[in-house]
């Protein structure tokens, strides 16, 4: 009987943790959140999973580029980007198209996401 009051309880508790968990997950931004957000030709710091640091600026034409700045080595680069329904797209130099969501993960910080069949990644961090 006591084993069954356990589970029981274990079954709440687990039930009680994913409501709060989905209640406290964070909305994907909107594209045209992002474009007012981000494409304003302002820098803002990136940071990669492996700790690499860098300056990145979106511009209203499309163009970006990002500047290593501290951390692990990484290379500046140019690129393109583009808005689509769920988010954005970038190609960088001698790279194809890639398209990410953004979730806000914090005062002034914002975490990019991409899917790949059903596995969601963390690719950087953005900040201002």
């Amino acid at each position: 009987m006591s084993r069954f009051y356990v589970s029981r309880g274990m079954l709440v508790l687990t039930t009680t943790l994913f409501e709060t968990g989905a209640a406290l997950a964070a909305e994907p931004m909107a594209p045209n959140e992002i474009k007012a957000s981000f494409v304003t030709g302002q820098p803002f710091t990136a940071v990669s999973p492996s700790g690499a640091k860098f300056k990145m600026t979106f511009t209203p034409d499309g163009k970006m580029t990002r500047e290593p700045l501290e951390g692990p080595s990484g290379n500046a680069s140019t690129g393109i980007w583009k808005l689509n329904a769920k988010g954005f797209c970038t190609a960088w130099k001698h790279a194809k198209l890639s398209c990410f969501t953004v979730i806000p993960a914090g005062e002034n910080k914002w975490s990019i996401q991409k899917t790949a069949t059903t596995i969601t990644t963390t690719v950087a961090v953005w900040s201002k």
